[in-house]
């Protein structure tokens, strides 16, 4: 059984059962925790930028002051996410195209679900040529 505890891996070997400590991996954990977070900061972008379209009622500045309100959280969930990831291996590049596929996939899901727009086969096929993108900047 494996278990996450203060950034140690924590095992016990059955046969013997004995524990042992060991580092987890940051290959994999940082760049996952990266990604989680900068999905979430996303949510919060997305619904500060475009919240206030189906709300057609609310005054202009109040949609402003609504939207940076919600924005600050994203900041809270982004500046932390590109630090780490930028420490842990990712450069800048990388991080803006995680970014904005991140950003197209919850947007799509926001655009279908909240705004309740049509998806159309054209987007798709945007979509298809920013994963080319993603692709070539990953590339070695």
């Amino acid at each position: 059984m494996a278990s996450l505890f203060d950034g140690l891996i924590v095992e016990t070997i059955e046969p013997l059962n004995h524990t042992t400590i060991k580092p987890y991996n940051h290959q994999t954990v940082i760049p996952m925790r990266t990604i989680v977070m900068l999905i979430c900061s996303n949510v919060f972008m997305t619904f500060a930028w475009y919240w206030h379209l189906k709300e057609k009622g609310v005054p202009l500045w109040k949609a402003i002051l609504i939207s940076w309100g919600i924005a600050f959280f994203e900041y809270c969930l982004t500046v932390p996410a590109n630090r780490m990831g930028f420490a842990n291996g990712f450069n800048g590049f990388q991080l803006k195209i995680i970014q904005e596929v991140i950003t197209l996939v919850i947007f799509t899901i926001f655009a279908i679900l909240y705004l309740k727009e049509p998806f159309h086969w054209k987007y798709l096929l945007s979509f298809a040529c920013i994963m080319g993108a993603v692709y070539f900047a990953f590339k070695k």
